[in-house]
């Protein structure tokens, strides 16, 4: 654990732009490989480059490359679709949405029922004496699982929606 602070730490210190120390690299007779900023016997110094660990962003800031302009023209060479495939192709999407939309609508419907079933049937075990008891636990992770299936549905179906009438 000790080899693996002390390599965490030489590492650190290597890759920081603000330190840096010399690194010894020393392998011991079962080959284990050891990093110290600290010269032992047998160990070596390795020559490191402290600009090399240094990243630069030589790229112009997005403010610098569009002076203002939230959006870049589209090049010449971008394949382009007229306006009647355009429109078949949102044709087909809406459909498809809408289709999309329905089956949701119908699981979403399917779940509220399993939910009320789940309700009204709650958990129960017999005890050795032949008592009947509630399983309250097992009841609540019924309970949560059938709420986070209608939640999804719900959630599906405002985003069904949501597509759809951006596509209007």
């Amino acid at each position: 654990m000790k080899n693996y602070l002390t390599l965490f730490a030489i590492v650190f210190a290597v890759l920081s732009s603000n330190a840096y120390a010399e690194i010894y690299k020393r392998v011991d007779a079962d080959g284990r490989i050891t990093y110290s900023n600290v010269k032992t016997k047998g160990a070596t110094r390795l020559e490191l480059d402290p600009d090399a660990n240094t990243i630069a962003n030589d790229r112009p800031k997005a403010s610098e490359n569009n002076a203002g302009n939230k959006r870049t023209a589209t090049p010449d060479s971008f394949p382009k679709v007229d306006k009647d495939t355009q429109n078949q192709r949102d044709g087909k999407r809406q459909d498809i949405l809408k289709s999309e939309l329905d089956s949701e609508k119908a699981a979403l419907e399917q779940a509220k029922k399993a939910h009320a079933e789940g309700e009204s049937n709650p958990e129960v075990f017999k005890a050795a004496n032949g008592k009947t008891f509630r399983n309250v636990p097992k009841f609540e992770e019924k309970m949560k699982s059938l709420q986070a299936d209608v939640d999804s549905h719900q959630n599906n179906i405002k985003l069904l929606q949501k597509e759809l009438d951006a596509l209007r």
